[in-house]
């Protein structure tokens, strides 16, 4: 049985002004009607009336009560008209700081003549740019709204009620919201002392319920790894019957050689799923669109679940452009690569721990409350990740930015701390 809910909520109109939504707990529509009309102020005359709105009873799923929303990085444009800062730096989201390839911006504006048309819901030309480039056939990729789309959709395929999942903790947080939406239970492992992957924990965890396996390396948000000796010897305990998903977000930002080349795994291990993305290298995270790779009976077990016409024309477009535009990639890594460099040193200087990383991120530990160091840094127009909602309550994930932006971070980070 679901769970019911219901509220009472109060909304007080000003007689002359309009709104007060200072004493308002909305959670429908109307809130949404209300919040952003250019009347709607702070109370400040005891002239008002009340009206008062019975939601509906509705019944959700039990699950809901155990699922928090997902909390994306603060939006600049929020922060600019929040605080009144006319210049504001967001290090928050692990995005690409040179943006994207003029080749996929290009292609963008070319696709506009096709806005009318639905989107070619198999990828084609994306889907053979990428099987010429890997040298696979086309039939082993699918494809997503971003490599987040995609993890929704693999446990509708491979996860009944009552199934398990093990996972690292703190990773990813869509891999345990997706589990127990689909009826499954998320065995969380903690990451180790080191804040790496502790995968032989992880194998220990596997039982007879054990469906799916995640593995996100470089972990996000650790930007920590583990080496491709590591991962041979996991998958060799980890029964055939059991999905491992792979999951290599930054994987074109890794500088270390020991670095797992999971493709050549394909044909030895039938039961992995690689996921990759064009969000971050590529910059087109707001065009929400990434991909997985596997052998062709796993990508047409997806395929079955997935929605029609899900990955929109001009995230297709950019993506196929984008893979032709080397030189824009390795800018993207060489700049990356030197800036991490620069925070390191600066990190070292001030005496912050922090955590190696072969991502686009870092996680500095600042030694006090991550919530009061957050706020103080988006009073001085930086925006980055308060480690608290990983559960690492005084770490700091800060997104490496262009040089110039990266020293604006450091100057402010020593003035709050």
């Amino acid at each position: 049985m679901g769970s019911k809910t219901e509220t009472t909520e109060t909304v007080r109109f000003s007689r002359k002004k309009g709104c007060d939504l200072g004493t308002v707990r909305l959670s429908n529509a109307l809130f949404m009607r209300l919040r952003n009309r250019p009347h709607v102020e702070a109370l400040n005359s005891e002239e008002f009336f009340e009206l008062r709105v019975d939601s509906m009873k509705i019944q959700i799923r039990n699950v809901l009560n155990d699922i928090a929303p997902y909390i994306p990085g603060k939006p600049i444009e929020d922060v600019k008209r929040e605080l009144g800062l006319e210049r504001v730096i967001k290090l928050a989201s692990n995005e690409n700081p040179l943006g994207c390839s003029s080749k996929a911006k290009e292609a963008m504006v070319d696709a506009i003549n096709k806005s009318a048309l639905y989107p070619d819901g198999n990828c084609t030309d994306l889907r053979n740019a990428l099987a010429e480039k890997m040298g696979l056939k086309p039939t082993q990729f699918f494809f997503g709204a971003g490599s987040d789309g995609i993890i929704e959709m693999i446990p509708k395929a491979f996860i009944e009620p009552g199934d398990e999942s093990i996972m690292a903790f703190p990773s990813f947080p869509l891999y345990e919201t997706s589990i127990k939406l689909a009826g499954g239970i998320c065995v969380q492992v903690p990451l180790d002392k080191n804040y790496c992957f502790d995968l032989d924990a992880m194998a220990e965890k596997i039982n007879k319920r054990t469906k799916v396996i995640w593995l996100c390396n470089p972990n996000n948000p650790t930007g920590t790894m583990y080496t491709r000796e590591q991962q041979d010897a996991f998958l060799q305990k980890v029964p055939e019957n059991i999905v491992v998903v792979l999951d290599e977000a930054y994987y074109e930002y890794v500088t270390r050689e020991d670095y797992p080349e999971s493709l050549a795994l394909l044909d030895k291990y039938p039961n992995i799923i690689i996921l990759r993305t064009f969000s971050k290298i590529y910059g087109l995270a707001s065009a929400r669109i990434g991909y997985a790779i596997s052998n062709e009976t796993m990508i047409g077990y997806l395929e079955r679940v997935r929605s029609p016409f899900n990955v929109c024309t001009y995230a297709q477009v950019a993506a196929t452009a984008s893979l032709d535009d080397e030189e824009f990639k390795m800018l993207s890594y060489s700049t990356n690569k030197e800036n991490k460099e620069f925070l390191y040193n600066e990190f070292n200087k001030i005496g912050l721990r922090y955590l190696p990383s072969e991502t686009n991120f870092i996680m500095v530990d600042t030694a006090k409350d991550s919530k009061e160091v957050f706020q103080a840094l988006l009073r001085k127009g930086i925006i980055v990740r308060p480690g608290y909602v990983f559960g690492m309550n005084t770490w700091l994930r800060v997104t490496i930015g262009t040089k110039e932006e990266c020293e604006e971070f450091v100057e402010a980070l020593k003035e709050v701390i």
